[in-house]
Parts: structure tokens; C-alpha cells; sequence
């Protein structure tokens, strides 16, 4: 099976049911796969009290969530400081980090605003010893607070239509970071729209987890000059 962190021509691979078939897929070692396994164990044990994920993902966790956001991975496997927006349950930012838990000098940004979801990747952080940093705060005080972080890569998944997204990213997009967000099938109506207020480059990249699913490459971030009216 191809490793889908170094693979480069990316295509709909089969579903991931469980850890065996992650660790294949992703050519990950023993002990990130049991990192993942207590992920998941206090994913289903904190669900009821913090509503962490839609229930009916629950089954299709290692695909639907692990996977899919493992595969950003592949498109900046060098890059060492990350900043994930509205982290909610970890995914993708909390996720990316266990992978990346052996490198030295890798760091996860995770910004979250609410305070049950912060304590779970708190406790998830704890658990596997992942290398992250977690501000529980609104993006928008961080982009005021946190002037020195200097990202390389920016991730959301599920936050905001693109053009609040960028809006949100901004504060990091112009400092040659680039952004990495995970889209549906609306991704094309998506950019047609954050162009009218953004110029930037964008690559889509096809989903390995979803059809008709994207990451999109964001960069060359800058906003568009009012016109003014005569």
C-alpha cells in the first residue's frame, strides 16, 4: 500500500476501519498508533459531555477524522511550527502533532474558544505527550496577543466559509505562511467568493478520505483595495 504521507498523486484510498489499516496506510510506528488509540478512547469517553463530533462519525473515526486529517501532513511534511484554527475536537491540528510527536523542534499552535473542548485537548495533549500549544481564546485575540508566533503553516477544517476563513487567517497568511484548509464540494464556489475581497494563489488538492473533498494550498495572501466610490 502507498504511504499516503509522502505520496504525491493523491486519489480516494480506501476507508481506514481501525488502527492496523492506519499504520499501514500512513507508515506510522507502534507507538503513534497507540497514541491514536487513546485518542480515540477519550474522544468516545468526553462525547457526551463536550459533544466533541457529529455521534454518527463515531464508527468511522479513523477515516473520518484521524485520516482526514492526516493527510495534510504530506503537503508540508518539513515544516515545523503550525497553527490550527478552531480546533474543536483536534482535528486537524491535534492529530498532526502525534504524528510529528518524535521530531525535537515541532510545534502545534491549537486554538480553541471554548472551554470544555480546550480542556479535552488539554487531556488528550497530556495523554500522548503531544508537542502542543493550546490558546483558549477567539482567533481574533489571538491574531492581538500572540504578535511573535510565526507559523509556517496555517490548518482549519470545518470553521468558516473561505472567505471568513482568510479573514480570520489573515493576521498569519501575509507573513508567507500558508494555509492548508480542508473543503467540501463548494470549494470552487468558495474561492470565486474570497477572491472579491483577497488576491491569493491556490492549489486544490484532492482528498485521499472524501470525494469531491479538497485541501486547499492558500498563499501569497493580500486584501483587495476598496474601490471608491466617485
Amino acid at each position: 500500500m502507498e504511504d499516503r504521507l509522502t505520496a504525491t498523486g493523491a486519489k480516494r484510498s480506501n476507508p481506514i476501519s481501525g488502527p492496523e489499516q492506519f499504520a499501514e496506510a500512513y507508515k506510522v510506528p507502534r507507538e503513534t498508533i497507540h497514541r491514536l488509540i487513546c485518542y480515540a478512547d477519550l474522544l468516545t469517553e468526553w462525547q457526551d459531555r463536550a459533544n466533541l463530533v457529529s455521534a454518527k462519525t463515531l464508527p468511522q473515526l479513523w477515516d473520518r477524522h484521524f485520516a482526514d486529517s492526516a493527510q495534510i501532513l504530506r503537503l508540508a511534511p518539513g515544516a515545523q511550527v503550525w497553527l490550527d484554527l478552531g480546533s474543536g475536537a483536534g482535528f486537524p491540528g491535534l492529530v498532526i502533532a502525534i504524528l510529528q510527536a518524535n521530531h525535537a523542534n515541532f510545534r502545534m499552535h491549537l486554538v480553541e474558544a471554548t472551554a470544555k473542548k480546550c480542556a479535552f485537548l488539554a487531556e488528550v495533549a497530556r495523554a500522548t505527550s503531544a508537542p502542543v500549544e493550546i490558546h483558549c481564546m477567539r482567533i481574533e485575540e489571538l491574531s492581538k496577543t500572540a504578535t511573535s508566533l510565526k507559523p509556517e503553516i496555517v490548518t482549519a477544517r470545518a470553521l468558516a466559509p473561505l472567505p471568513h476563513l482568510l479573514e480570520l487567517a489573515a493576521p498569519w497568511l501575509r507573513s508567507r505562511a500558508r494555509g492548508l484548509f480542508l473543503k467540501g464540494r463548494d470549494a470552487g464556489k468558495e474561492i470565486e467568493s474570497a477572491k472579491r475581497r483577497f488576491h491569493f494563489t491556490c492549489h486544490l488538492h484532492p482528498s485521499m478520505t472524501a470525494d469531491v473533498s479538497y485541501i486547499l494550498e492558500i498563499g501569497d495572501l493580500a486584501k483587495r483595495a476598496k474601490v471608491k466610490a466617485r
